[in-house]
């Protein structure tokens, strides 16, 4: 039996199947690509970030003489600073001299009665981490500091 050359071969179902099987798997995975990769989906909450150890620097107490107002005052307060990371730490630990100094100077600043109660330390710890957060010397980055702690306060 001869065969004609209008005879056209027609590729087997079974070769079809694969080509549309190996081609639906290649959009389903660059679909699946394409979804992981577009970051910020409606709807779905972000995995919260880990807590970042803390970094404390403990200073030595402070004991000023306040303002006067009638009669003789003093305050004797420890303190601690919470700071961001290392190069802060160490740039705190440096420049120590004059973050003493800035803190008793605004320490020293205050009148007794200035430090009854609570909304006025809270106003005190705000000065002071406003002090803190200056440049230490010229050209140089501001320590990141979060938060000044008192250790002890005791005011006489």
């Amino acid at each position: 039996m001869a065969t004609s050359s209008t005879d056209v071969k027609t590729p087997k179902p079974r070769k079809l199947i694969m080509l549309i099987v190996v081609v639906a798997l290649g959009l389903v995975a660059t679909a699946a690509a394409a979804y992981s990769y577009l970051g910020d989906r409606p709807g779905q909450a972000e995995a919260p970030a880990l807590p970042v150890n803390p970094i404390f620097v403990a200073l030595e107490p402070f004991t000023v003489n306040l303002q006067p107002n009638g009669r003789s005052r003093f305050l004797h307060v420890g303190l601690t600073l919470k700071v961001a990371d290392a190069a802060s730490q160490g740039q705190v630990t440096q420049y120590l001299p004059e973050v003493r100094s800035r803190i008793l100077t605004v320490l020293s600043n205050r009148e007794a009665d200035s430090l009854l109660i609570p909304e006025q330390k809270a106003q005190l710890i705000s000065e002071l981490l406003a002090a803190l957060k200056q440049p230490f010397a010229p050209n140089l980055a501001p320590a990141k500091m979060s938060s000044v702690m008192f250790t002890t306060f005791i005011l006489q």
